[in-house]
């Protein structure tokens, strides 16, 4: 088959379409022919050489996939080929073939392109791990989204709203009505504003019960200043660095406050299997009547994987990055 690889770890030009062998698959396995895959800011740091795949995964980068099932495994009950379907993957999804588990594929949603389906995997596990099962938010609560036009905060913006919470944002200032017409109760401009003030302000001086955080070390003190009685942040990643300034650790003893570190990749088998099967029993009725929608920022030919990583460090897209595999 053929594949994204690396001639060595470094920028996207290090990244080119070679012949590699086929995945093997093993039991309750399924093989299957790509059509589309997505990018993803842990697609950036593999590149990179700072975010290698769980051991005995493949070394190829992409983690989802939306296609159609080329091959079965022994033991498989659920699909058979030709099965159209899409999934979250350890590594591997930049391929023309992917092998994944069973019960870590979905059905691709009626009337969703491949394009459209390989949207959902990434953004709406991580929106839904966070949220829901570790944050819990709850009905009339308030969400704080950093980093809100991002794939994953478009996913957590939608599925807050179907919970009945209220999110509300942090993003520059050009991407504030798309956030607002997906659901947003208000948009932050996080170079000229200071979020902690605006949470303040529009919560009558309670805080947010959830922070979904992207940022790290620099927003540190100002979640934790930021969070209601009780709050809960969850931490997505460093995309400002991991280290905070001096801090003042007094409002997690005075709140009450719950931080909790989230990850996906890394989870096991068994984890991941349990939370697709819940995403898709909460989300597939919602996205099969359009209440849910994964949101597309720009499709890309495979061959211009260069020019598509390139886009997504300048950070210019709203949702997804999608690329078409031939």
């Amino acid at each position: 088959m053929k594949a994204i690889t690396l001639n060595s770890f470094g920028a996207p030009e290090e990244m080119h379409i070679t012949e590699v062998p086929n995945p093997e698959i093993g039991e309750n396995e399924i093989l299957v022919r790509v059509h589309a895959t997505a990018l993803n800011r842990a697609d950036l740091l593999q590149r990179q050489g700072k975010y290698p795949p769980p051991e005995g995964e493949s070394t190829i980068m992409g983690l989802e996939m939306a296609g159609v099932v080329y091959k079965t495994g022994f033991g498989v009950s659920k699909w058979k080929e030709g099965d159209a379907v899409c999934g979250l993957l350890p590594g591997g999804g930049y391929a023309q073939l992917a092998r994944i588990h069973e019960d870590m594929a979905w059905p691709v949603p009626q009337g969703f392109s491949m394009e459209k389906a390989v949207a959902i995997p990434e953004v709406f596990l991580t929106a839904f791990q966070a949220i829901r099962l570790l944050a819990d938010l709850q009905q009339d609560e308030t969400l704080l989204i950093h980093a809100g036009a991002s794939g994953v905060g478009t996913a957590a913006i939608q599925l807050a709203k179907a919970i009945g919470a209220r999110p509300i944002v942090t993003a520059s200032k050009g991407k504030h009505d798309f956030c607002r017409k997906l659901g947003a109760a208000h948009a932050i401009d996080y170079k000229n504003e200071d979020f902690e003030s605006v949470i303040y302000s529009l919560t009558n001086g309670r805080g947010a019960d959830v922070i979904m955080d992207f940022i790290g070390g620099p927003y540190f003190q100002k979640n934790l200043n930021s969070l209601a009685l009780e709050g809960r942040l969850v931490m997505q990643g460093f995309m400002g660095g991991p280290k905070p300034a001096a801090v003042n650790l007094a409002p997690i003893l005075r709140k009450r406050l719950k931080l909790i570190g989230s990850t996906l990749r890394s989870r096991t088998l068994d984890y991941k299997i349990a939370l697709a099967k819940d995403l898709y029993n909460f989300a597939w009725p919602l996205f099969e009547s359009g209440d849910l929608k994964p949101i597309i920022d720009s499709v890309f030919d495979w061959e211009e994987i260069v020019k598509a990583h390139h886009y997504m460090e300048a950070n210019k897209n709203i949702g997804k990055i999608i690329l078409k595999v031939n």
